[in-house]
């Protein structure tokens, strides 16, 4: 019965700790940009953005050849994300062998098969967010070619540097989503073992992400940058 309880109590504890950072980074990101990681590498991407569509012609290659380069990480990581679902999937119908023995917590049939629906689900997730970053990718591999000099705006007032950037950034927030699936997978894999390690991972997950996310640089030229694009945007 204690086993049990363990699930019961750590699981939902771990589960919080994971969810409860996301939540404080993105809202760090939201109002704090440049004192992320995510947050400065948007504003990076930007500038890198309007620098390749001030002349096309002349970067335009470059422009594409780097964008082709994060769909080609975009699509490695969909490939794994789908392969190991299915191999998952494939665990389930043969749930018969399980580590009983180096579990400890509930050893159930159903307990298992929730644990590794989990595992399946968070795969699942990551290769459909990467599928939608290869998509953004590829709308601005074509959108970052266009001379936006000689295109009038009264007649398209949508092709601008900033709503390529937009697409950009999108394309990159996907491919970061879908990595945090692949994040949140360790704790609910260890969780096959137990509450415990599972537990132990969501706190040591925390911990490394924490430095992962945060930059402790001096930011004074990304807010500059940012303000400048708020007053670019009013």
């Amino acid at each position: 019965m204690k086993s049990k309880t363990l699930d019961y109590f750590m699981v939902p504890l771990g589960l919080s700790v994971m969810v409860a950072y996301h939540i404080w980074l993105l809202y760090r990101i939201l109002k704090h940009p440049t004192k992320t990681v995510l947050g400065v590498n948007a504003i990076n991407r930007g500038i890198w953005v309007r620098t390749m569509m001030e002349d096309a012609s002349k970067n335009g290659v470059l422009a594409v050849q780097t964008l082709r380069n994060n769909i080609m990480a975009s699509t490695l990581l969909a490939t794994t994300a789908i392969m190991l679902s299915s191999f998952i999937a494939l665990l389930m119908i043969n749930s018969g062998e399980r580590p009983s023995k180096l579990v400890f917590g509930d050893k159930s049939e159903l307990w298992f098969s929730i644990k590794i629906f989990s595992i399946l689900v968070c795969f699942l997730a990551g290769f459909l967010l990467n599928v939608q970053s290869i998509r953004y990718y590829s709308h601005a591999s074509i959108l970052i070619n266009v001379p936006v000099k000689k295109v009038s705006s009264p007649i398209h007032p949508h092709l601008t540097q900033e709503y390529v950037a937009r697409a950009v950034n999108r394309g990159s927030y996907f491919w970061s989503l879908g990595l945090r699936a692949f994040y949140f997978s360790f704790p609910l894999f260890l969780w096959i073992f137990g509450p415990i390690p599972m537990i132990i991972c969501c706190f040591v997950l925390v911990f490394l992400l924490y430095f992962l996310d945060v930059t402790f640089e001096s930011s004074d030229l990304g807010s500059s940058v940012a303000n400048r694009d708020e007053e670019e945007g009013t």
